[in-house]
């Protein structure tokens, strides 16, 4: 199923999904499906709560420690002294989860990209967030920008429920599982509409 495919059916909801989606064009979203889970759930983890500049800036300076590696490898990471990753501006709490991920890449915890893919969307969230500082979110960025799967709504995501917010003109923002009710009839094509949640303007 194409994203245009995807589109052209959450037109269909209603008038204010067709205006939205013909004001934002075709939709481009962007994967990194040949990435292992280990490297991207330690990129998910870097960038959490923080703008993309500042994600960038920890992320270059953490593979700046390992020089000549696209991304360390689990026993690499785990034998770098854990101050030296520190200062490239994790939080302790962060860079606990990262060397958590490491060794539950080690100790088999973390499937390989082969074996991910064969793993249901359920199944991964629920080996997944049995990891130290690793939640629901976290995995469904993994399962989106990773796995290119295609029915993912991040309900904890506040970009999508404020999208929707403004999308329907709302006081409020609905609840995560208010979001997860909204969201059942969209199904097969969640993650076209997340994607265009989070691209929803803000009123002037």
């Amino acid at each position: 199923m194409t994203y245009a495919n995807a589109a052209l059916f959450l037109q269909g909801l209603d008038d204010q999904w067709a205006r939205h989606i013909c004001a934002i064009g075709p939709c481009r979203h962007e994967t990194k499906p040949a990435r292992e889970p280990y490297e991207a759930l330690i990129r998910a983890i870097a960038y959490q709560q923080l703008h993309v500049k500042a994600g960038d800036a920890i992320l270059g300076r953490f593979l700046a420690l390992y020089p000549g590696q696209a991304f360390p490898a689990a026993d690499a990471l785990l034998a770098t002294d854990a101050e030296r990753q520190r200062a490239c501006g994790f939080s302790a709490n962060k860079l606990a989860t990262v060397r958590a991920i490491a060794q539950a890449r080690l100790d088999g915890v973390v499937p390989t990209l082969a074996e991910a893919q064969a793993m249901s969307d359920a199944e991964l969230v629920e080996r997944l967030v049995s990891l130290r500082g690793v939640g629901r979110w976290t995995v469904e960025m993994f399962l989106i920008y990773s796995l290119e799967r295609a029915d993912i709504l991040p309900v904890d995501d506040f970009g999508v429920r404020e999208g929707y917010r403004r999308l329907k003109g709302l006081e409020k923002a609905p609840t995560p599982r208010q979001m997860r009710e909204i969201g059942e009839p969209w199904s097969p094509h969640r993650t076209t509409a997340a994607w265009y949640l989070w691209r929803v303007p803000q009123a002037r």
